[in-house]
């Protein structure tokens, strides 16, 4: 089937583009540059987050783990944990008033009968049920074993009484075991039995897992016999007891919170509801099995409550899960050191905590990585990531093109304007065939021209003037050095980053739109090394004193003589010669105020490279007395030039200064 599109007029309603990679890594590319670590600008873009094509704002860490904290903190403003008892206690005095009603409203139909006999009975009965319930404990659990015992007068209070004890119950099984909550609904004997089983079977099943022997009845026939007490539909052994310790956790969170007196009562009133000792033994060994296969739950967790509002069990239980998801997503994001790391995150707790903006932030933040990756731009190797060659040129690509948006396009003409010549390099333009051009015909030109001319059909005559031979222009190469200063005065004074795009964007230049010309790198601080390509994206300043152009004029010298055509060093600094290599010595002199010594030591080796017809073009980002003192003298003697230059303009000076050189060196001019 043939692809078909379909196109509207853009309204300003329609998604613009989803992020790629290129945005991805334009984004970091000032980062990577200034500070030479591919991870670390990963991490950072991580934590402060960006805008992409469509401005949309996508959340950084920081921004999302704030919004994290506060939702924590709502919760805990707003909640009274204590309040876990007050509806209960309430509840409960509605029961015992509901039944001192009933025991006036059979003395008054004793009364009324006219039976002295049968009020006699009636008052003696009443006095004692009163008496009974003017000496309930104050504790709701002994209460609740009082009532439990005690002989009802009024059938409504009784009912009223049952109904509370089976929510109870109902709502202290949910608090345990919430995912359960439907299966926990039903408590009565048959459906408590199938619980102490279900318990026992997973009991058996995590201890045979311990111990090394095989698991039986095994996960398969387990979830056929109790799989309706698990409506999230866990798919493995692991994904299940996972789940059932995160509820549990979230249950010893709660205890963990309440003060002794408030968790003695929950104890206590758990033994008076669940007297089923066998249930309770169960749910025991489990809570002891889950603690040894999942350590890392958060069984140690507990919260500090300050609000007014009350909390039922079911409540407290679900409240105390959320503020668990809360801790293990802020424990996540907190502790991702790569956007991988975020693969990890459920997507859809995100979205239920902090909303769908900052769960859509969190998933196109997981996928930068792998953007990169699967465009081809960075690859892992050893745990950590590195740019691919294509990446490395993505790289230059981006800062070429942040040099080249300051500029006026008519100002470089971008290369677009080549000089007609009778040379070997095509041009890639064609022109009418005037005697005594070479007769390199272009027969796409030559053809197109006669049936113009002629109108279609076959054969095609030519005629002389259908012809159309392709231009060439004289090709002259040249070599460049870029001699980069690395010393500590290139960060400190906000000079670093211009200079490395400048490097990377010359690299790109050179490489792209000259590519049988040299560009050799050197880099020089207390010394000088030369720097492959590769290394240029990650290469950072040192952190040691001195300035020596010496030596980086002696490894830029060396690196050309290997070379041929037009020759020509390119120094970025912002400082004069500070340190030379003395022979026989095995450390660099260093000296600041520099010393004559070191200035004759680096002129030497410009009048050696003047010797060998190498070209020394100087831009100083940091146009004090003593380097435009320093750089006067080295133009003298080199005849080369000079730029005095800013961070802001640098760029500008270096690429139209090589485009024009490149132009003059084409043309003859």
């Amino acid at each position: 089937m043939p692809v078909r599109a379909r196109y509207s007029r853009w309204d300003g309603t329609q998604v613009g583009f989803e992020l790629d990679a290129d945005d991805v890594l334009s984004e970091i590319t000032d980062d990577l540059l200034y500070h030479g670590d591919l991870n670390a600008a990963l991490r950072r873009l991580l934590q402060s987050g960006f805008r992409d094509r469509n401005d949309e704002r996508i959340a950084g860490l920081r921004e999302l783990l704030e919004k994290l904290r506060r939702r924590k903190r709502d919760e805990l403003e707003r909640y009274d944990l204590g309040g876990v008892y007050d509806d209960i206690a309430q509840e409960l005095r509605e029961v015992v008033d509901m039944e001192r009603e009933g025991i006036d409203k059979l003395q008054q139909e004793a009364r009324e009968s006219g039976d002295a006999r049968r009020q006699e009975i009636t008052d003696e009965v009443a006095g004692e049920r009163r008496m009974q319930l003017d000496l309930l404990p104050p504790d709701l659990a002994s209460q609740v074993r009082e009532l439990q015992n005690y002989e009802f007068t009024s059938s409504e209070a009784r009912e009223r009484f049952d109904e509370l004890m089976e929510k109870l119950k109902q709502q202290l099984m949910q608090s345990y075991f919430n995912q359960m909550a439907g299966a926990m609904s039903d408590v009565s004997p048959e459906q408590v039995q199938r619980m102490k089983d279900m318990f026992d079977s997973l009991n058996r099943m995590l201890e045979q897992r311990e111990r090394g022997e095989p698991i039986d009845p095994g996960f398969e026939r387990f979830m056929e016999q109790f799989g309706d007490f698990f409506p999230g539909n866990p798919e493995t052994l692991d994904e299940l007891l996972e789940q059932m310790a995160q509820q549990m956790a979230a249950m010893q969170a709660m205890l963990n919170s309440m003060t002794p007196e408030q968790r003695a009562q929950l104890q206590g009133l758990s033994e008076a509801l669940l007297d089923d000792m066998d249930l309770r033994w169960q749910v025991d060994r489990l809570s002891h099995n889950l603690q040894g296969a999942f350590p890392q739950a958060g069984w140690d967790r507990r919260y500090q409550f300050n609000g007014m509002d009350p909390l039922g069990f079911a409540e407290a239980a679900q409240l105390m899960e959320r503020l668990g998801d809360i801790d293990q997503l802020e424990n996540l994001m907190r502790s991702a050191a790569s956007p991988g790391a975020l693969a990890d995150v459920d997507i859809d707790k995100a979205r239920d905590l902090m909303g769908d903006d900052a769960a859509r932030s969190l998933e196109r933040m997981a996928e930068l990585a792998k953007l990169l990756e699967d465009a081809g731009l960075i690859e892992q190797k050893e745990g950590r990531f590195e740019l691919t060659p294509r990446g490395m040129r993505k790289i230059g690509q981006n800062a070429l093109s942040d040099l080249f948006a300051h500029l006026a396009k008519d100002k470089l003409g971008r290369h677009d304007q080549d000089y007609a010549g009778i040379g070997h390099e095509r041009a890639y333009e064609t022109k009418p065939y005037e005697f005594g051009d070479p007769f390199n015909l272009s027969i796409e030109r030559t053809v197109r021209n006669a049936i113009a001319r002629a109108g279609g059909g076959t054969p095609v005559r030519l005629s002389p003037e259908d012809f159309e031979v392709e231009r060439t222009e004289t090709f002259v190469r040249s070599s460049t050095v870029l001699m980069l200063d690395l010393s500590l005065s290139m960060p400190m004074r906000d000079n670093f980053l211009a200079a490395k795009k400048v490097a990377m964007a010359l690299h790109s230049l050179i490489s792209t739109q000259f590519p049988r010309d040299f560009l050799g790198i050197v880099g020089f601080s207390e010394v000088a090394r030369e720097l492959k390509p590769e290394q240029l994206p990650e290469v950072s300043w040192d952190f040691v004193y001195g300035t020596n152009m010496q030596h980086a004029f002696m490894l830029s010298r060396r690196m050309l003589a290997r070379q041929t055509g037009t020759k020509q060093i390119i120094m970025i600094t912002d400082g004069e010669p500070t340190a030379h290599l003395i022979p026989g010595m095995s450390e660099p002199f260093f000296s600041y105020p520099p010393v004559q010594e070191t200035v004759d030591a680096t002129l030497t080796e410009v009048a050696r490279c003047t010797k060998e017809d190498i070209r020394i073009n100087t831009f100083m980002l940091d146009a004090n007395s003593h380097l435009k003192a320093f750089v006067e003298k080295l133009t003298q003697m080199n005849r080369g030039r000079a730029f005095f230059t800013t961070p802001e303009t640098l760029g500008d000076y270096v690429l139209v200064d090589f485009i024009e050189q490149k132009r003059a060196l084409r043309t003859g001019r």
